[in-house]
């Protein structure tokens, strides 16, 4: 699938959610005053996931005092969702994505090799998006591990 790149209009998106709501992309970026963080990741309660997951939690009251909003997305079914949720204190949207419409649609879902096995899932990307409904930053193979700092420090969000 092809990637976002800075520019690229972002699609739209409304999906379930692990509180049993559901969240869309044009309410939260009229939410936000910068723009939407959405972050890609392949299953809910692994370790790499975990991590992200915590490290944006930990984050979180930076990133939305900043403008940002933040929505992670995984092909995990809701149940799987509010487990993870409920188990990690997460208080941000986690959105599932089972049809990997979405994943699809933004070039976080495709072939990718892993301890040289190739295939194909989740390939953990961030996307941010403008207040307008564009793409600002576009990171695709990104590490679970540091990630959120890195992107706090690419947004200026200190």
């Amino acid at each position: 699938m092809p990637r976002l790149d800075t520019g690229d209009t972002a699609p739209d998106f409304t999906l379930p959610t692990a509180d049993g709501g559901e969240v869309s992309l044009a309410t939260l970026r009229a939410e936000a005053e910068k723009g939407v963080i959405v972050y890609f990741y392949p299953a809910a309660s692994t370790p790499g996931c975990t991590t992200e997951a915590c490290d944006f939690r930990d984050s979180l009251a930076s990133l939305t005092s900043a403008g940002y909003a933040v929505v992670g997305v995984s092909p995990d079914a809701v149940d799987k969702l509010a487990k993870f949720a409920d188990d990690e204190s997460l208080s941000f949207p986690l959105a599932s994505d089972a049809s990997h419409e979405v994943l699809e649609a933004y070039g976080a879902w495709g072939e990718k090799t892993n301890y040289g096995k190739t295939s194909v899932g989740v390939i953990r990307s961030t996307v941010v998006v403008d207040p307008g409904g564009k793409v600002a930053e576009a990171q695709y193979n990104v590490k679970a591990t540091g990630h959120v700092g890195r992107l706090r420090s690419k947004l200026g969000v200190g």
